[in-house]
């Protein structure tokens, strides 16, 4: 498969070849134009893509123009390999490019080119602070272009996320994109919609967003109303227990069970007679991840403490996760671990996975370091292969066996070595740790042997990018954890760009200005270009501060890097060896690695152990380094690689079947949001809700003394809004299909009665307003029904069923029946409202040319939960306005007292006409 694979790659490469040949056969033509002729040329691109031309035939021209006018912009002209980069993700492919090669600027040719057609472009990055920095970097060369960009990160307010994403590029991390789609199919206007359709998209670090986070799906949730009380008693419980005889824990399958003692335990502690009874699952589900919270999360490895709450670290990126909740109640689980606040368990109101919501995209593109590794799965859930794109200058970098210990301590005695050995000779070096944890405990080594160093952890990530930008100093030792500062190159010698950057801070220039100032773009503005002549000074000052270290560190050996212990995926490894050996730099890495490690023990430790023994190794300090063990623990990576494969592919089976529902629910809400008149689907509905309604209470296979015609008249009354005496229809004499056209007959009047009493424009839209809220409410009802069905559902496989198909299967059942009651609630409202005036509390008159907007509140047409609409009639940028209500007639029972206040009953008083 080696020299399979190694054939189709040369192939690709020389086919990108030639079409890089054909991009530099425009450049002395492109050359030659002025900056005003050089920017007309997006204008003339537009007018061919509209009079048919397509994308890949104006592709040639349209890289030169983007090269040149990087040239002329930023001062950095694409390499031959960057173009070549380029093409794939114009291709929908990923682009595999080692650090150090520049991917920020290989993304510019493609987005310039698909943003031409106007239909937008997202550049979608991990973190905020990349966001930022690669739209306020690259919009330099775009807005010279006449392409506008803006940027998506927390914090923005609906009118901003509108503007970003209506812009011709829009930077932003894939949470935030998530999470607007989410929230545009919640809203009740299309004017609070900020996203377009989802038409292309560049995805950096492709392997961290589509891979390592694709386990976790996106969820909006809303505060739920279960005690928090059962989390602490399990909690207290569980800490009664003693592993082996009370549970066992399985560290390969992340997983940790009750023995049968320790459920006898469970069953007295608790006080219930068995606790597998279907009436103490919540009890016993509560155990469970008290359980997991105790034996399987830890403290500054899974999460950290921050402010009284669990803050969770992310296991691939080291970066702290605000705002993210782990699901099913284990957050609270952990949170009393801690003795902190628990806080209420919340219910989901809308949730997609990474997965699914990138796959919308008309044409999905990305590019990382490390991407070759998880082809596979790219290719099975994506359709995306990956082109390893050739360096720009050969790697000279040294990549050395790993070295293998008995024991941790001995482990992490040899690391502080192997760091003061070469820190005596100047080298600077990067040491990556895959926790916290371990992160610190090294520190405390490293200060007590005089080592001066940094640390960049998940507990200090906001200086992130100044400790990553100086990792190549000479004589700097920096500590990170898995975070190896993706982003931001490690430049030998220090970062010149950055220290400029700092240094225009001190002077007090202002972001905007720097930025002006780090660029090329043409001005007439004099502060702007004085400013611009200040940073070319201090840029210059600190090259030349910087020379003669950058020549010491690579006379040393270039960039050092020291792994302190193998992570599960291969990548995560990679990347932190990709840190080192950038555009043909000298470097060198290691792997120290103990039997004691997490994935040695795991997946490896007996075999490693043996292999040891026979190499005679016998000393806990004595270290072994072959190629034989380098060669098992990446066998012992590819296990946990599958593992978590697998994992991946049930989420998204799983979701897969959510996502049909999904689509047709969003579909179906957005043509209602568009404003389209749905006077005939709800007539359709009131025929289909009488239908089921009286099918519900005169069955076809019951005979007719069963059926129960008063609970029938009575629902009809609650929904239709019908009231009819059951004492006047004969069971024996009924003809059920005549009686279903009567009652259809006299819904369909009181709708059309309904109709004539309201403004017709208004109607319209309290039509659609219901529809969309019933569709809300009962679309969070069903998330919650099919995430129980599905923690349930794996038992099926001991029955010899196919858990996911009985999961689509029961799941379609649910949607159907979830269907029908939406269109109950829908006509339960529609025909149940009255239109009632308000005092004006403003007297303010909009003008009549003005446009109207019904707004309705989500939480008040919620059906079964609120008797009071509030519908204002107002412009959307007013908030204070003349007010109408449409409240929910109460129906009175007749032997009721009528509420008129006369004390008789409503039969006797003002229901004696009814």
């Amino acid at each position: 498969m080696g020299i399979l694979d190694s054939f189709f790659s040369n192939r690709e490469i020389k086919r990108l070849e030639k079409k890089v040949a054909i991009v530099n056969s425009f450049e002395p033509k492109i050359k030659a134009l002025s900056d005003a002729e050089l920017v007309a040329k997006t204008s003339e691109f537009k007018k061919r893509l509209q009079n048919g031309e397509t994308v890949d035939d104006i592709l040639p021209e349209a890289f030169s123009v983007c090269r040149e006018a990087s040239s002329r912009v930023l001062g950095m002209r694409h390499y031959d390999v960057q173009m070549m980069g380029g093409i794939v993700l114009n291709e929908g492919r990923i682009a595999e490019m080692k650090t150090g090669e520049g991917k920020t600027l290989v993304a510019t040719a493609p987005v310039y080119l698909n943003a031409l057609t106007g239909k937008g472009v997202h550049v979608i990055t991990v973190n905020d602070y990349l966001a930022k920095r690669d739209m306020e970097w690259m919009s330099k060369l775009y807005n010279f272009l006449d392409l506008s960009t803006g940027v998506i990160v927390h914090g923005l307010n609906n009118t901003q996320r509108r503007a970003a994403y209506n812009a011709d590029i829009t930077y932003g991390t894939n949470n935030e994109f998530g999470f607007d789609y989410l929230r545009d199919n919640m809203v009740i206007y299309k004017h609070e919609m900020v996203q377009r359709p989802l038409n292309y998209a560049i995805v950096d670090e492709v392997d961290s967003i589509l891979v390592d986070e694709a386990r976790t799906p996106l969820i909006i949730s809303g505060q739920g109303d279960k005690s928090t009380s059962l989390y602490t008693q399990a909690d207290t419980f569980i800490k009664t227990l003693h592993e082996e005889e009370d549970y066992i824990v399985n560290e390969k399958e992340n997983a940790s069970t009750l023995t049968e003692i320790g459920l006898q335990k469970a069953e007295r502690f608790f006080g219930v007679e068995s606790m597998t009874d279907i009436a103490n699952m919540e009890i016993y589900h509560n155990i469970g991840q008290a359980l997991r919270a105790n034996t399987l999360m830890r403290l500054d490895v899974d999460y950290v403490v921050r402010d009284g709450e669990i803050v969770i670290v992310d296991e691939f990126t080291g970066r702290l996760m605000f705002g993210r909740r782990y699901s099913a109640g284990l957050h609270q689980a952990i949170e009393a671990k801690e003795g902190l606040k628990i806080q209420r368990e919340s219910k989901t109101l809308a949730t997609i996975t990474f997965q699914n919501y990138f796959r919308m995209y008309q044409k999905l593109s990305g590019m990382t370091g490390t991407a070759k590794t998880e082809e596979e799965e790219f290719r099975s859930i994506y359709n995306m292969d990956v082109v390893q794109i050739p360096t720009n200058r050969p790697i000279v970098r040294q990549d050395l066996n790993d070295v293998v210990y008995k024991t941790e301590e001995a482990k992490f005695n040899a690391v502080v070595e192997e760091v003061a050995r070469k820190h005596e000779t100047g080298q600077p070096l990067l040491v990556g740790t895959i926790s916290i944890e371990n992160s610190e405990k090294l520190s405390e080594k490293l200060k007590r042997r005089g080592i001066k160093h940094e640390v960049l952890n998940a507990k200090n990530h906001e200086k992130e990018a100044e400790i990553v930008a100086q990792a190549g100093r000479f004589n700097s030792v920096t500590i990170a954890t898995n975070m190896a500062g993706r982003g931001t190159d490690i430049i030998l010698g220090g970062n010149p760009d950055f220290m400029a950057n700092k240094e225009m801070r001190k002077l007090g220039y202002e972001d905007h200005v720097i930025s002006f100032a780090t660029g090329f773009a043409p001005s007439e503005d004099e502060e702007l270009l004085a400013a611009r002549e200040t940073y070319q000074r201090i840029l210059k000052e600190k090259k030349e501060e910087l020379r003669e270290e950058q020549e010491k560190v690579a006379e040393v050996g270039g960039l050092g890097i020291i792994g302190t212990e193998r992570h599960e995926s291969r990548r995560i490894d990679n990347q932190l060896r990709g840190r080192s050996g950038r555009q043909g730099d000298p470097g060198d890495t290691k792997f120290f690695i103990s039997l004691e490690d997490d994935l040695m023990r795991k997946f490896g430790g007996e075999k490693m152990s043996e292999l040891m023994d026979r190499f005679g190794i016998m000393d806990d300090d004595e270290p072994i380094e072959a190629k034989v063990l380098t060669k098992r623990i990446e066998g012992a990576q590819k296990k946990v690689e599958g593992i978590n494969f697998g994992i991946r592919k049930s989420v998204l089976e799983y979701d897969d079947v959510m996502n049909v529902q999904r689509e047709i629910i969003y579909k179906e809400r957005r043509r209602v949001l568009e404003g389209e008149n749905i006077t005939d689907e709800i007539q359709n509905m009131i025929r289909a809700t009488v239908d089921s309604i009286i099918m519900q209470y005169m069955p076809a296979n019951e005979y007719e003394e069963e059926w129960d015609l008063h609970g029938l008249f009575a629902k009809l009354s609650v929904v239709c809004g019908i009231h009819l005496n059951p004492d006047a229809y004969s069971k024996e004499n009924l003809d059920k299909d005549a009686f279903i056209d009567q009652i259809t007959t006299l819904a369909l009047k009181r709708y059309h009665e309904q109709e004539s009493q309201i403004p017709e424009e208004q109607f319209r839209e309290l039509e659609r307003v219901i529809l969309l809220q019933a569709v809300d409410s009962r679309w969070m009802d069903h998330i919650d029904a099919m995430d129980q069905l599905r923690q349930g559902i794996g038992l099926r496989a001991l029955g010899q069923e196919n858990p996911v198909r009985a999961y689509q299967m029961e799941g379609f059942d649910m949607f159907d029946a979830m269907n029908s009651l939406i269109q109950e609630d829908t006509v339960r409202y529609v025909l149940n409202v009255t239109l009632t005036k308000k005092e004006e509390q403003e007297e303010q008159v909009q003008p009549a040319e003005e446009p109207t907007v019904i707004k309705v509140r989500p939480q008040d047409v919620i059906p079964q939960r609120k008797q009071v609409v509030d519908v204002t009639s107002a412009k959307e940028q007013t908030a204070d306005s003349s007010q109408q209500t449409v409240k929910q007639t109460q129906k009175v029972g007749r032997n009721d007292e009528c509420p008129c206040g006369s004390g008789k009953k409503y039969k006797k008083c003002c229901g004696k006409d009814v």
